[in-house]
Formats: structure tokens, C-alpha cells, sequence
């Protein structure tokens, strides 16, 4: 169960609140259902993938022990490269992301709560309450692994309940002429919002560093893995479905597609609502991001690519 509801909450961030309505505005039209089914396919087959690594060579090295084994300690250099630089970038934009959900929240202008310097422009907001929120998340990852454990049940309890509200809201006010016409750009755009949206289920691989800390890696690390995936491709077609249905594909926002949905219907107060849902999935993407990151680190400095002390 633990294991299940890390893939919740490393998984379940901004994506979803995010890309759908960029996607279904843009390419996919009311058949963006369709592309959350194809990407969560696809990250389904890369499950199987990690199923069977993580039971093979059950370490805390995720994705770099499988490829030192497999093709060697060049490749897997090459790969540590990548995975460092993916756990920095990826969690500096969700940090920021968390910026600008929490000014939403607050009501507050856009780029209020960022520090406007004179350097080059694209470069010149400084974010200090993203610093804050990955120094929390580091240091609660750091206090216990269990502890981390059981913020995580909380905050993906709460996330799970906005998303419940999400779904109820928004099928109460579904319009079924909304889905005409279903595939306005066919199934190239059904394709191309696949691509897209497929980082929402970005992640999952986490789950498999775990596999030092569980006490059946062989048995637990594929049910987590593919229980998390199961549930999480289901809520996000529903999700998905509940927002082309509430309004008409060309009117969506591509920005704050949920929040101004449910403003269109006229439940002005959803918006912060779901302004709440996305910070508590970006909280609970960092702290889970901030447990994997160590175990990669872990296992890439007892492979003596980085100084041994780091382990």
C-alpha cells in the first residue's frame, strides 16, 4: 500500500491539471480521452519493464543498476548524466510550478510573489518560495523514509478527494453535445496529444528505487507499480472526460482549464479548489522525487561514478 500510493503521489502533480486542456484545445479535441488511454498504455509497457528489473535486481538504483547490468558501465555513466539532470530540472520547474498555483490561491497577480531582477529577461524572476518549498521537501525525506510515508497517505488522501469533487462537479455538468464533433483533428491529433500528455505520468520509475526498503521487493514492487498505474490511467481518462463534457472543446483555457471550466458553469469558488488539488499533488511529486533522487544518488556513488562517501 505504501508503495502504491508513493506512484500515487509521485505521478498525480500539475500534468493533469495542466495538459488536458491544452491538449484537447489544441490537437485532440474531445478524443483527448483517447490519448490519455493510448500514453497510459504506453506507460503501462514501460512498467512491465521496471516489473521486471525491480524484481530481478532488486537495488536502490532504479534505472542505472538495470543498465550497469545489462549494457555496462559506460552506458550506465551516461544514464546516471541523465538522471541527475532530470531530478534537478524537472523538480526546479515543479517548484516553480508550486509558485504560481499558490499565487492563483491567493489571488494575487501572476508574477507577484517572484523577485523581479535586471538580468537577461526569461531569467530575471528570481523564486525564492520555490527554494523554500524543495528545502521542506528535502528535509522531510531526510527525517525518515516511514515518516515521509505517512505525509505522503495524507496529502495524496486529500488530492484524491479533490479529485473525487473534480469528477462529480464536473459530470453533474456534462453536456453530452459537448463531445460532437469527437475527434475534430483526427486520430493524428489523438496522437499528438498522446505525446504530450504522456508527462503526466511521469514518475512512476521512483517507485522502483524502493526496492531496498521493502521487505519483498519480487512481490512488492510490481503490485505498487502496477496498482498505482491501474488506478492513475483510469482517474486521469475520467478527469480528462469530465472536462470535455462540462464545456465545449474550442471555449477551454489553456492555461487553468479546470478552474475556469467550473467558472463557466458558475462555481467560482471551484477554482480554488483545484488550485489546492495541484499544490498538494506538486507537494507530494517533490517529496517522493526528493526520496528517489537520494536512492539513485545512492546507488550511482557505490558504483564509484561519483565519491564513494556520497552513498
Amino acid at each position: 500500500w505504501d508503495l502504491i500510493w508513493f506512484g500515487f503521489g509521485s505521478v498525480i502533480g500539475a500534468g493533469i491539471f495542466v495538459l488536458t486542456g491544452q491538449e484537447a484545445h489544441d490537437h485532440a479535441g474531445p478524443a483527448i480521452v483517447l490519448s490519455y488511454v493510448a500514453s497510459g498504455v504506453s506507460a503501462m509497457l514501460s512498467v512491465f519493464c521496471y516489473t521486471e528489473f525491480a524484481v530481478e535486481i532488486p537495488v536502490a538504483g532504479g534505472s542505472f543498476a538495470y543498465l550497469r547490468i545489462e549494457l555496462g558501465d559506460f552506458a550506465a555513466f551516461i544514464t546516471a548524466g541523465n538522471i541527475l539532470l532530470e531530478s534537478v530540472v524537472g523538480t526546479a520547474a515543479v517548484a516553480r510550478a508550486w509558485t504560481s498555483y499558490f499565487t492563483a490561491l491567493l489571488n494575487r497577480p501572476h508574477e507577484s510573489l517572484r523577485i523581479h531582477t535586471n538580468l537577461t529577461s526569461g531569467y530575471n524572476l528570481l523564486d525564492p518560495i520555490a527554494v523554500a518549498v524543495l528545502a521542506i521537501a528535502a528535509t522531510i525525506a531526510m527525517i525518515s523514509t516511514r515518516k515521509t510515508s505517512y505525509f505522503n497517505w495524507i496529502a495524496s488522501a486529500i488530492n484524491t478527494v479533490v479529485i473525487i469533487f473534480v469528477l462529480i462537479a464536473g459530470f453533474a455538468h456534462a453536456k453530452t453535445s459537448n463531445l460532437k464533433p469527437f475527434m475534430p483533428y483526427g486520430a493524428k491529433g489523438v496522437f499528438q496529444a498522446a505525446a504530450i500528455v504522456y508527462f503526466a505520468y511521469g514518475g512512476f520509475d521512483n517507485i522502483a528505487t524502493m526496492a531496498e526498503e521493502t521487505k519483498n521487493p519480487a512481490r512488492d514492487i510490481p503490485i505498487g507499480l502496477l496498482g498505482s498505474m491501474s488506478i492513475i490511467t483510469v482517474i486521469y481518462c475520467l478527469m480528462a472526460l469530465s472536462l470535455v463534457m462540462m464545456q465545449k472543446y474550442t471555449e477551454i483555457d489553456r492555461g487553468a482549464a479546470y478552474s475556469l471550466a467550473f467558472q463557466s458553469v458558475g462555481m467560482k469558488w471551484a477554482k480554488y479548489l483545484v488550485a489546492l488539488g495541484a499544490l498538494k499533488g506538486m507537494t507530494t511529486v517533490l517529496l517522493v522525487g526528493a526520496l528517489g533522487q537520494a536512492r539513485y544518488t545512492t546507488h550511482i556513488a557505490r558504483a564509484h561514478m561519483m565519491p564513494p562517501w556520497l552513498a
